[in-house]
């Protein structure tokens, strides 16, 4: 029986020896690859970590989890951040349990430690130190009174606010001025240490206008409607409901027969089912609440078309001039590939010369590109830049699909662990709270889900600074429970009221 036991271990053994060799050959081919690429020597570390996590899970893992729970060792569902030293301590345990001649060192507490302590001092670095007694930051967008209002600033501060945010889409430069002097001032005066994010608005695709020959032109299942770059393309005597201007030229060049087309982040979804010289011919599939309008200004989603579309134009170019002068965070929208980061580095690269590598970086990931493309994507970012990523959940969910966008959130936290770049949680954050006073239920579990994160980014709103106490009460909460995917296993207060009796009783 004992032999049986140890010739089991043994071959479980093999099978972790083996995966161990795997990842650090494969991890050492992926770095190689960036290798050259690295300017931060902060970096370094992360990304050969990284690395050797890609490798690991281009493996499926669950076979050799299965045989390892039993036995109460690591079943590796924690080596985001120390992804080496997790195996090599595995190896280590399984070779003197079989009692193997082979012996290992186990890695030391520190080595163990690494990958989190450098992931905590990049978030100290990009939203400066954590609150006593929490982690995770609190990111607040400023509404348009926040430039005058100096109460609703202190209270802001005094709630927990870490970073301010100013999305480039609302107000002017004066306005976004007034903001950052006041809560420069205000934040000093009270002893907090706030950092101010700018949003470059990038390229959002808009419906530009709408035209209908039809009085009532409401939209329903089973509609033609028509794309256009351009009005002066419209048809006389159309039997189309609608035309929609988009005047992006690169879409009709890349949507092809049977792509899907959403409007209204997903009210409307469509697809084309006919490509023409000036534009495309889209059939309505869906329509919240069974017929509506679609109005201009709302967004438009190509979740299945690989758009080339360029990440800055000639307002992106003045606002990035405006935050690389003002901001300590620049926050990049609609990103979907390295070249998009690339070009941003060097329009930072012309306006700050030697010191645009210590401008600090958020990149939202909202579309599909972006996640195909993340790996690349923190690469490029995190080589030159301090670098976060903001997990923008409501056109990632409008493009991805509901469904998959639970699966998407944590696969994208894993990756940013292993590379030791902070996350921030947003879209929606306790959004009924914050408009309305009171949070709904889900709000709370979403909360605890994103306590995880480095951040959690709320919107504004009538009821902000009730709802920036509510999330700091609801993260130190957290805190003692959980850390990233492992429970914090305090002692539990049902476990204390379960010891004073007896089974007798």
């Amino acid at each position: 029986m004992v032999k049986n036991s140890r010739e089991k271990l043994q071959q479980i053994y093999h099978d972790v020896d083996k995966l161990y060799q795997y990842v650090l050959t494969n991890g050492r081919h992926f770095y190689d690859r960036w290798q050259d690429k690295i300017e931060r020597q902060e970096f370094i570390e992360p990304a050969k970590n990284l690395a050797a996590y890609l490798a690991l899970r281009q493996k499926d893992l669950r076979p050799l989890q299965q045989k390892l729970i039993p036995l109460g060792l690591s079943s590796i569902g924690r080596s985001e951040a120390k992804t080496i030293v997790t195996l090599q301590a595995l190896r280590a345990s399984l070779a003197n349990l079989s009692g193997l001649e082979t012996s290992h060192d186990y890695p030391t507490v520190e080595q163990f430690n690494q990958g989190i302590q450098l992931l905590d001092q990049q978030a100290d670095k990009i939203f400066g130190p954590a609150p006593d007694d929490y982690r995770t930051r609190i990111m607040v967008t400023l509404p348009t009174e926040a430039a005058t209002d100096v109460k609703l600033i202190d209270e802001m501060l005094l709630a927990g606010m870490n970073v301010a945010r100013i999305n480039y889409s609302h107000d002017n430069p004066e306005i976004w001025q007034q903001m950052i002097e006041l809560v420069r001032e205000r934040s000093k005066k009270l002893n907090k240490t706030v950092k101010i994010q700018m949003d470059i608005a990038g390229p959002k695709l808009r419906v530009d206008w709408v035209f209908s020959y039809f009085k009532k032109n409401k939209v329903k299942v089973g509609d033609h409607v028509k794309l256009l770059p351009d009005i002066k393309h419209i048809e006389a005597n159309s039997d189309f409901v609608v035309y929609l201007g988009c005047p992006f030229p690169c879409v009709y060049e890349q949507i092809k027969e049977g792509d899907r087309v959403f409007f209204d982040d997903g009210a409307f979804r469509a697809h084309v089912i006919e490509v023409q010289e000036h534009g495309a011919v889209l059939k309505i599939d869906q329509v919240k609440g069974g017929s509506g309008r679609i109005k201009a200004q709302k967004g438009i989603n190509f979740p299945d078309t690989l758009l080339n579309i360029d990440i800055i134009d000639q307002k992106d170019e003045q606002d990035i001039a405006f935050a690389a002068k003002w901001a300590d965070i620049i926050n990049l929208s609609f990103i979907r590939s390295k070249k998009d980061i690339e070009e941003i580095q060097a329009k930072l690269k012309e306006l700050l010369g030697d010191k645009a590598n210590q401008m600090q970086l958020m990149v939202k990931i909202e579309n599909s590109q972006a996640v195909e493309n993340i790996v690349e994507i923190i690469m490029t970012a995190a080589s030159k830049n301090p670098t976060a990523i903001m997990i923008a959940r409501g056109d990632l969910a409008v493009e991805a699909g509901y469904v998959r966008l639970a699966e998407l959130q944590q696969e994208i936290m894993w990756i940013c662990e292993a590379a030791s770049v902070p996350v921030v949680w947003a879209t929606e954050v306790l959004a009924n709270h914050v408009d309305n006073g009171i949070p709904a239920r889900a709000e709370l579990t979403d909360v605890v889900e994103g306590a995880r994160s480095e951040c959690v980014m709320l919107n504004k709103g009538d009821f902000i600074v009730p709802a920036i106490k509510l999330l700091a009460k609801i993260l130190k909460k957290v805190e003692i429970n959980q850390f990233k995917k492992t429970p914090q296993l305090r002692a539990l207060n049902i476990a204390k009221q379960a010891g004073q009796y007896t089974l007798d009783e």
